[in-house]
């Protein structure tokens, strides 16, 4: 690895996201809605509305976390509850973004580790990922590198740019996953 790419890389932090990184990530996320199909989403939430998502999961104790460097954020990941349902409570769904600056720099690869690490120390036994269109392979492959397997496709679940788009499932054991009950 060059000198360059290793003072590049510990130039990043991961930290849990602020108030204050809040604009910078709603500004990321509008990209991916307003560009991309792994969000659903077609208008972007407005500031207030992407607060009240963040403190949702922050206030569940659940990883919420941001990549930045001086510059400021690159990218979030949080994990946030599966289903309201009272037997999904030690299930989470993970969710990633990054500035489309900030792909192939092992940016993603950091921020998914660090919301798994924190689900599991929040007591979550599984991390589900609903992955926005079965072309995302950059997503389904950075899944699969930290543990997760594809166990389903839904096609043409989503419409959006005048195509069709699949979601794609992935699953993950955090901690004794199955093995035991929870404690």
């Amino acid at each position: 690895m060059p000198a360059e790419a290793a003072l590049d890389r510990n130039a990043i932090t991961i930290r849990p996201a602020a108030s204050g990184d809040l604009a910078g990530l709603c500004d990321i996320y509008a990209g991916h809605v307003l560009n991309g199909a792994a969000s659903f989403e077609e208008v972007p939430p407005d500031l207030g509305e992407f607060e009240r998502r963040w403190r949702s999961i922050v206030e569940l104790g659940l990883p919420y976390l941001v990549a930045c460097d001086s510059g400021g954020p690159l990218g979030y990941a949080y994990a946030g509850p599966y289903r309201p349902r009272s037997a999904y409570r030690f299930t989470v769904e993970d969710s990633i973004y990054l500035d489309p600056k900030a792909t192939g720099r092992g940016i993603g690869r950091r921020l998914l580790a660090a919301v798994i690490d924190g689900a599991t120390a929040a007591g979550k036994r599984q991390m589900l990922a609903v992955i926005g269109d079965s072309a995302n392979r950059p997503s389904i492959a950075l899944h699969q590198r930290l543990g997760f397997s594809e166990v389903g496709t839904f096609r043409a679940v989503g419409f959006k740019f005048g195509r069709w788009v699949d979601s794609v499932l992935m699953q993950r054991a955090l901690g004794a996953g199955d093995a035991s009950p929870p404690g």
